[in-house]
């Protein structure tokens, strides 16, 4: 039996401010999580996303190290369909009022998706995009 995608593990150096900035993005995760190791929420479609602190991950893998941050580089990249263009625009604008590192701001992009890239706190980058038109998104 071939295994099967299930999950998607970030490692945070901040459980609250990530929680938090998934939050705005949509995902259903209780405040009580905050102060968990380990935290898990299910996704549309039936995956799920944990999150593990460095100390969790440490506590199991004792050769592990925080990556050293690279200059305009997250670890690994999301990316998250808005329901339209206009959209785009407004949850980008959510998420930097709300502080959050807005590294590209929105435009309408070649491929025909309306894009933009902001970073979590642990500097993973998000996209948020949407077709232009009634074509089928591409992610």
């Amino acid at each position: 039996m071939a295994p099967r995608f299930d999950l998607i593990g970030l490692v945070t150096a901040d459980m609250p401010a990530s929680l938090a900035f998934y939050r705005l993005l949509g995902l259903d995760i209780p405040a009580a999580a905050d102060a968990e190791p380990h935290v898990e929420a299910a996704l549309p479609g039936g995956l799920r996303m944990a999150w593990d602190s460095d100390a969790t991950v440490a506590s199991f893998d004792p050769d592990w190290s925080r990556p050293a941050p690279r200059e305009n580089t997250g670890r690994v990249g999301l990316a998250f369909l808005c329901d339209g263009p206009g959209d785009v625009d407004t949850v980008y604008a959510d998420l930097t009022g709300a502080g959050y590192n807005g590294h590209k701001e929105p435009w309408d992009a070649f491929w025909g998706q309306r894009y933009a890239v902001v970073k979590d706190p642990d500097g993973n980058t998000v996209d948020l995009f949407a077709p232009l038109s009634d074509a089928p998104a591409a992610g």
